[in-house]
């Protein structure tokens, strides 16, 4: 049986379209969020024929209330906002996209790198905003590889994406307490996490580890909440690649197709805007977008 400090959420296949599939953590029906962490995607991974890839490509489309986070660990991608940012995003670098009151982007493999060697590999996260910044002036900001802290000891080595963690402060601006790291693992190396980071989680994106509850062994697309109440460890049985995030958690949020809110009235109304035509495109990638999906609006709960 498990132990409350391991709750495991298995990512299931979603298509982002046209094939290109990605594993999704969050939200999961026995979580919905980890701290401010409303959603986690990882895509890759993935080689292609550098004449398809422009099929893969996520044309225009808009997000409010959230920000996004994306996080390269191979490959190329090009973003473009309806704030005129055109941004090539390369591996280890960070993308922190704030949407605030409504922002609308698209992401495209128009760098010739974008496939090649490895393949691209993407994980990409939301953040949900504290109800007093969600309709907050959308910005986009990139910080590149060699401005985020790093350390090593031990046989593990950190590199903290957002937040504060370890002693170390990322310059990624974000809008509420938490954390955001990188870790390569030796095999044999273990990584305490104390309780002071608030609610917690280990995504494996490669090799297997144990948590200190010690209850089984963890392996890759698998995201393992981890008990908030006391400290907790993380060991690698072999070389590990281990996302580990977490914080203070911001209350009940509303999620729907792009669109994130403390209101399902909100929500509505950003779907409305969309479908109307009321939220500009990129200036640079006006011609076409995603049409608003058919599907249930949340209800209250």
């Amino acid at each position: 049986m498990l132990t409350l400090s391991d709750v495991v959420l298995v990512s299931h296949q979603h298509d982002l379209g046209n094939g290109l599939m990605v594993a999704r953590s969050l939200p999961a029906l026995e979580r919905r969020m980890i701290g401010p962490f409303i959603f986690l995607d990882h895509a890759g991974p993935v080689r292609l024929d550098p004449a398809a890839k422009r099929k893969f490509d996520v044309r225009p489309h808009p997000h409010i209330g959230l920000s996004t986070v994306s996080y390269l660990l191979s490959g190329a991608l090009v973003h473009r906002d309806n704030l005129g940012c055109t941004q090539l995003i390369k591996p280890l670098a960070v993308n922190w996209m704030t949407a605030g009151r409504g922002i609308v982007h698209s992401e495209r493999f128009d760098d010739p790198a974008a496939f090649t060697g490895e393949g691209i590999e993407l994980l990409q996260s939301w953040v949900a905003l504290p109800e007093a910044d969600e309709e907050t002036a959308p910005t986009f900001t990139h910080h590149a590889a060699d401005v985020l802290p790093e350390s090593r000891a031990d046989g593990v080595s950190l590199r903290l994406i957002a937040g504060a963690a370890f002693g170390m402060h990322s310059p990624v601006r974000t809008h509420s307490p938490m954390f955001y790291l990188h870790a390569r693992m030796d095999a044999g190396s273990a990584l305490q996490l104390p309780a002071v980071l608030g609610e917690r989680a280990a995504y494996v994106v490669r090799g297997r580890v144990r948590t200190s509850s010690g209850v089984r062994e963890y392996e890759p697309r698998t995201l393992v909440v981890l008990d908030s109440d006391a400290a907790v460890s993380v060991r690698a049985l072999e070389p590990s690649v281990v996302m580990l995030l977490g914080g203070e958690p911001l209350g009940q949020r509303y999620i729907w197709w792009n669109f994130v809110s403390s209101r399902v009235e909100r929500i509505r109304q950003a779907a409305a805007d969309w479908q109307a035509g009321r939220m500009a495109l990129p200036p640079h990638d006006h011609e076409e977008s995603i049409a608003l999906p058919e599907r249930p609006f949340p209800r209250p709960v």
